[in-house]
């Protein structure tokens, strides 16, 4: 897999579907190398990013859906 530093100046981000224009709180995603997910703050695109394994962001939505936070 490539350096994430790599992955992610090459990323395709895409906007969450549950972000909206209100107060600009949007998250970004972009799926990377080997299944691996990065999320960033759209209004920070040159900030820091959340990278997680594929299998980690699995585990990670598998929560979510199931009310764990």
């Amino acid at each position: 897999m490539a350096k994430t530093v790599d992955a992610l100046n090459g990323a395709d981000w895409f906007k969450s579907s549950y972000s909206n224009d209100d107060n600009g709180m949007c998250l970004e995603g972009a799926q990377l190398p080997g299944g691996a997910m990065a999320v960033r703050d759209s209004k920070n695109p040159h900030g820091p990013a959340f990278t997680l394994t594929g299998a980690a962001w699995t585990a990670f939505i598998g929560a979510l859906v199931g009310g764990q936070f």
